[in-house]
């Protein structure tokens, strides 16, 4: 199950990643509150601008992100990208210690962050392949996703009791402090023994080059597809779970914040389960989102805070299966000169459709209620996951109960096109 810690590269990374994940964590559950209920009176809407703020510069930049690490050094790019979200961090947090803040300051260093982001998350995930050998890549991806659910149950409880204690600001500035524990992992490795990817010449068409490669491969085409529905309309749970606390059960940053750290269980079982498995079938990535879906669907409809907080145990259980899937497979299956591309137009699609779902998510709670919001993501994550089900049948002539029982499909991949026009 840890088989990947052995690699010294490796152990350096996770723990930096683990200390600055959960200050991350801390920083989104106090920005919602800050948000929610200091600069508005419970705006959804406005805490559904702010996350999509945040997760904007992915569409435009994403793919010319992608394909600049494929062409650089993704150490040192790194680097550059954890320190200028630390300083964001820092800013904000000043602005709010200092009682100067104002929602379009919020606004505006959300979309700061977010810039700094869409440079960091496709070098980030596609990183990890240079750290393990390629036969330990699974592991490492999964023992990621477990670090990254460990701070997600350590840090929404912190935040809580922080911001209960002496208010949101002091989150912030503590967000700020972790991305150190990441720099100096990246400063501390050994870089002779890494392995790393050959970097690509510059030339004219390769963003292109990338989206054809991406085109002529069903398996990935169906992966983007899936992930983008799930996440732009299923994964917006710091949205949905304050409102939750605030609007429906009327409890305050505390209860809201172990509402977070209550799923981190399920998502940290999910990723000690997938650091498990040697190989990858598409079956947990098309089982993940119905589950995904039927799961939010039952937490919709608890009565209670009690209840709602124990129906996100298995919510996260499935959301992580899904997307530890779809992580693995992007990175397994796709050639190592365009994983970096690749790896870009998958973040694209994981997060890019949030300035789309988030207001749209925090529009409905508003207007109609946050259960009403949280069903709008059951809908499409289970109608998304049938789709997705039907088709690997008919591509594969395979009836639908020999899917359940782990056949894995044979997708046929047309030759890539080379022509680097």
């Amino acid at each position: 199950m840890f088989r990947a810690l052995k690699v010294f590269n490796y152990r350096l990374w996770v723990t930096g990643a683990l200390v600055s994940n959960i200050g991350t964590w801390m920083q989104r559950v106090a920005q919602d509150w800050l948000v929610l209920t200091v600069l508005t009176h419970n705006s959804g809407t406005a805490a559904g601008i702010t996350t999509g703020l945040q997760f904007l510069p992915i569409v435009f930049l994403g793919p010319f992100a992608g394909l600049l690490g494929d062409r650089v050094n993704k150490r040192k790019l790194l680097l550059v990208t954890q320190t200028s979200m630390g300083f964001c961090a820092l800013l904000l947090g000043i602005l709010v210690v200092t009682g100067t803040v104002q929602l379009w300051h919020v606004y505006a260093l959300a979309f700061l962050l977010g810039v700094a982001s869409a440079f960091d998350a496709p070098s980030r995930q596609a990183f990890v392949s240079e750290v393990v050998s390629k036969e330990d890549v699974p592991n490492a991806v999964a023992l990621n996703s477990a670090s990254f659910n460990l701070a997600r149950l350590a840090g929404p409880g912190v935040a809580g009791l922080v911001i209960a204690v002496v208010g949101t600001g002091p989150a912030f500035l503590i967000n700020a402090a972790s991305f150190a524990a990441v720099i100096f992992s990246l400063w501390r490795m050994r870089t002779s023994e890494l392995f790393p990817a050959v970097k690509v010449p510059r030339s004219k068409g390769q963003i292109r080059e990338g989206l054809v490669y991406i085109r002529q491969r069903p398996d990935l085409m169906m992966i983007m597809v899936l992930v983008f529905l799930v996440g732009t309309f299923g994964m917006n749970f710091q949205i949905t779970n304050a409102l939750m606390a605030t609007t429906v059960f009327h409890l305050g940053p505390g209860e809201y914040g172990l509402l977070g750290s209550v799923m981190a269980i399920g998502t940290l079982a999910a990723a000690l389960m997938a650091a498990r498995r040697k190989n990858m079938r598409m079956m947990y990535i098309v089982g993940g989102a119905l589950a995904f879906g039927v799961t939010v669907a039952i937490a919709a409809f608890m009565p209670t805070y009690t209840l709602y907080a124990l129906a996100l145990v298995p919510v996260g259980v499935a959301s992580l299966t899904f997307m530890n899937a779809c992580n693995t497979t992007v990175q397994l299956n796709t050639d190592a000169a365009m994983r970096g591309r690749v790896l870009a137009v998958y973040m694209v699609v994981l997060q890019g459709g949030t300035p789309i779902g988030a207001p749209l998510v925090g529009w409905i709670a508003t207007e109609f209620g946050a259960r009403w919001s949280l069903g709008m993501g059951a809908v499409v994550a289970i109608l998304a996951g049938l789709a997705a089900l039907l088709l690997m049948n008919r591509r594969n002539n395979v009836r639908l109960r020999d899917q359940f029982r782990g056949l894995r499909p044979s997708w046929k991949v047309l030759p890539t096109h080379r022509s680097g026009a």
